[in-house]
């Protein structure tokens, strides 16, 4: 749980286990204030969208509640001269290079390629250009043009990678509340997303720049063509990082 000293301001990260039940108090290592858990805090309520009257929330707009659109690659267009269908044994060979190198999960009704999700967070100048080298690369991607968008994908799908770019949604502050609702998720559900902040000025790997920002990596919008490539590292490194904790839980990789 998040407590926020109210003299101020200062986040207080309280672990929900170690947590009593009752309500408790704690001194702000900032201002040495006593904080009450009593005491309703923004950041402790259950969803960006629960702040009110707000700009990303007022609109009417947002009342159709719509999820991201999945982002769907244009079919290239071939001439019927020169369209070849390939026959059982080719197919059979293409699907086994899939899974090879994308991964295969177990479903019912047997293995198919493991697809990650990720939904995107950009403005307009750069939401075509990352979803398609993602979609292209075997990502399933959805691709969130404002907040309400993007907060409803959050909640509704199973997603392994959010992207986000600071200018996403500008007018209705669309960065901030994809934050927040990063932010008070469970440790547990945090851990199980992969959080990746877009910008124009830090450095695309930077560690400490991640580590500021409370993402888990950083790529500069000038690398967007190698994106993908980009998050196969860092996730390969994630996965690694989380190895044995994932074995222990019986949970698969991202």
């Amino acid at each position: 749980m998040i407590i926020v000293c109210p003299n101020c301001s200062a986040r207080l990260q309280i672990d929900d286990d170690k947590a009593p039940s009752r309500p408790f108090s704690v001194r702000c290592p900032k201002c040495s204030n006593n904080v009450s858990s009593a005491v309703a805090s923004p950041a402790s309520e259950q969803s960006a969208l629960a702040v009110g009257d707000s700009p990303s929330t007022a609109g009417r707009r947002f009342d159709s509640g719509r999820t991201a659109p999945a982002f769907e690659l244009e079919p290239k267009a071939v001439s019927d001269s020169n369209k070849v269908e390939p026959d059982d044994a080719v197919k059979t060979l293409l699907n086994l290079l899939r899974q090879a190198t994308t991964g295969i999960s177990t479903e019912e009704g047997g293995l198919h390629p493991r697809r990650r999700k990720v939904l995107v967070c950009t403005s307009g100048q750069y939401r075509d250009a990352v979803a398609r080298r993602l979609a292209e690369n075997n990502y399933q991607v959805f691709a969130a043009e404002e907040t309400r968008q993007a907060i409803e994908t959050m909640r509704s799908t199973p997603l392994q990678v959010v992207l986000l770019e600071g200018q996403f949604d500008a007018s209705e502050q669309g960065a901030a509340f994809v934050v927040r609702e990063i932010n008070v998720l469970r440790a547990s559900h945090r851990r199980r997303l992969f959080f990746v902040l877009l910008s124009p000025s830090l450095r695309t790997m930077d560690a400490h720049a991640a580590f500021l920002n409370n993402v888990n990596a950083v790529v500069n919008l000038a690398d967007v063509d190698q994106l993908p490539e980009i998050l196969d590292i860092a996730l390969r490194e994630f996965n690694e990082l989380y190895k044995d904790f994932n074995g222990a839980l019986t949970l698969a990789p991202l």
